[in-house]
């Protein structure tokens, strides 16, 4: 089976990385949602973090002109993200989970909201819930507050709270220029992953995509958001079989976040919040 993506005779614009770990048929649908480019050449790289589902060899068989880089152990998503972007040469690079699926006509309207803006070095699209909600997808950057906030809202649009939904579907609705937008579908520029060395490869799993958004904005970079780009994201379905690890992870990551970006009082509170949640976990 040829696969949706042909290469071809034209360098490819966008190169499109999908870091894999056990999820076979979710990365497949991910690479089956690409027809839909709209004649954009693209490359597509598959980095799979040593699955024993068979990834490699279905992503093979059903999509030949995709590479597969295949690790031999997990190195993570960050170090994942940029074996992929780094093994290739287009000027636009596609940041896709496993569990996301683009809509037709999605990565031309990503490019063509960084061709429209020379100074914008990430773009984020709208990003939709398996229900058809709007999934919050963008942010401010993290602090205790703005966290408590967020958590709010998506707490608010998971359980169909109509002022939550209603300020969820305000905020993805238009164009801005948000902190961050999230790691689960991102277009950026080579140029910007050049500028801040990529992403962070301390980040194992988790706010690697918050980080990348900052230091790129630090380098003078903007950070866009486009409702005209629509992604389907089934969220958490890639972490399903990755057992305990995803959580501690998480408070690692946000620990490492704080410590590269905030001051003593926000590190000393992060600590703290996660310290009471180590308890009420274990029932004290």
């Amino acid at each position: 089976m040829s696969g949706p993506f042909q290469g071809g005779a034209d360098p490819a614009r966008v190169d499109v990385v999908v870091v894999s770990y056990q999820s076979r048929e979710l990365v497949l649908a991910a690479l089956d949602s690409l027809a839909g480019h709209g004649g954009l050449p693209l490359e597509v790289v598959v980095v799979d973090n040593a699955s024993t589902d068979g990834t490699t060899a279905a992503v093979r068989e059903r999509h030949p002109r995709a590479r597969v880089l295949a690790n031999g152990e997990n190195r993570g998503f960050s170090t994942a993200c940029n074996q992929g972007w780094r093994s290739g040469g287009a000027p636009l690079v596609l940041f896709l989970n496993p569990d996301a699926e683009v809509r037709p006509g999605a990565i031309p309207a990503m490019a063509a909201a960084l061709d429209s803006r020379p100074a914008a070095g990430i773009v984020g699209p709208r990003t939709l819930n398996e229900d058809g909600t709007v999934q919050v997808s963008t942010g401010e950057d993290l602090t205790i507050a703005s966290e408590r906030r967020q958590r709010r809202l998506v707490r608010g649009v998971r359980d169909r709270d109509a002022r939550a939904l209603a300020e969820a579907e305000a905020r993805h609705s238009r164009e801005h220029e948000p902190d961050w937008v999230s790691g689960a579908c991102l277009m950026a520029r080579r140029a910007a992953l050049e500028a801040v060395g990529g992403f962070d490869e301390g980040f194992f799993l988790y706010e690697e995509d918050a980080d990348l958004c900052r230091r790129v904005r630090a380098a003078g970079w903007l950070v866009r958001f486009t409702p005209a780009a629509v992604v389907r994201h089934r969220l958490g379905r890639s972490m399903e079989k990755a057992g305990g690890r995803p959580r501690a992870e998480y408070d690692r990551s946000h620990l490492r976040y704080y410590d590269k970006h905030n001051g003593l009082l926000q590190r000393l509170l992060l600590r703290a919040w996660l310290a009471a949640n180590r308890r009420r976990a274990r029932g004290a």
